[in-house]
């Protein structure tokens, strides 16, 4: 584990920008972009589409350390190049941006009114290559849609079960059990999550940290212990689907989270605008996400 990237993560203001839209949600995340699935052949001129926008966020000026702490890349971008580096160099080296790699496989069928993650057989592997890159941790999420008890365990139990493992590689996990903001039970099923996680964190050995990334709450500061908890690293919220002012005023409500959204991050960012608008913009968008995250 990089000394200084653990320093950054842990003392300094700041926010992780989630750029790990996977092959599902890449449609949607273009089509916001302003390029459409006519624009595109197949899976291929898609993923390049998604780099060519990735690449513009990260390389902007308004992109660096002073106000993001870390991103979250897909395996597809961890792979590639930014400047002719590695994104993974290129983002600490260039940006002190810490990266963390979206390692799950996406989501099981529905069961207990949740959803864990399906198998993920290379995943050892897959961490090995993520220390040659040099990334700091790991991001893989679940999504719990009911109060069920038997659901919440299954995602909870999973998700630290996988994150033992990419403790065991020297990577820092951020756990992400995310609450469906739609939810007809949404506040039921924070607290059996809440309930979950400490328990699973009380568990955790001197040295190991985790990362929580968490649906913002319907009661402000409702995961204020685990933001305190000593192997609780940080906490970060997801938008969720939230617009990015929503999602905002609810995160400046929650002192001690800071963000780490992936669709409020780029909205309104365009393909078709120029450098200067789409760097005003993002700019704009990073300093509104900053600002929440320091309460």
């Amino acid at each position: 584990m990089n000394a200084q990237q653990l320093e950054k993560v842990r003392n300094e203001d700041g926010f992780v920008a989630a750029l790990d839209q996977s092959g599902g949600s890449t449609p949607k995340a273009l089509g916001l972009y302003g390029i459409e699935e006519s624009s595109y052949a197949n899976d291929g001129e898609m993923f390049d589409l998604m780099h060519q926008m990735r690449a513009r966020i990260i390389t902007s000026p308004a992109f660096n350390g002073d106000r993001i702490l870390g991103a979250i890349l897909f395996e597809m971008t961890m792979d590639r190049q930014i400047e002719g580096r590695d994104t993974a160099e290129y983002l600490w080296g260039e940006k002190s941006v810490v990266p963390f790699l979206k390692v799950d496989k996406g989501l099981a069928d529905e069961a207990d009114g949740a959803q864990v993650m399906k198998p993920m057989p290379d995943l050892a592997s897959l961490l090995d290559r993520a220390n040659e890159k040099g990334v700091f941790g790991t991001k893989m999420r679940s999504v719990i849609k009911l109060a069920n008890q038997a659901g919440v365990n299954a995602v909870v139990d999973q998700q630290f079960d996988v994150g033992h493992q990419i403790l065991d590689a020297g990577l820092v996990p951020i756990i992400e059990p995310e609450i469906d903001i739609n939810s007809p039970e949404k506040a039921q099923a924070e607290e059996l999550l809440r309930s979950a996680i400490t328990a699973h964190a009380d568990q955790l050995s001197d040295g190991q940290l985790v990362m929580l990334k968490l649906t913002l709450p319907d009661i402000d500061n409702f995961y204020a212990d685990l933001v305190q908890h000593p192997r609780v690293l940080r906490v970060v919220a997801l938008s969720g689907g939230y617009s990015r002012m929503e999602a905002n005023t609810r995160l400046s409500r929650n002192n001690g989270v800071i963000a780490s959204f992936s669709r409020a991050l780029t909205e309104g960012l365009d393909a078709n605008q120029s450098d200067e608008e789409f760097n005003a913009m993002l700019s704009g968008t990073i300093q509104s996400i900053f600002e929440a995250s320091k309460s």
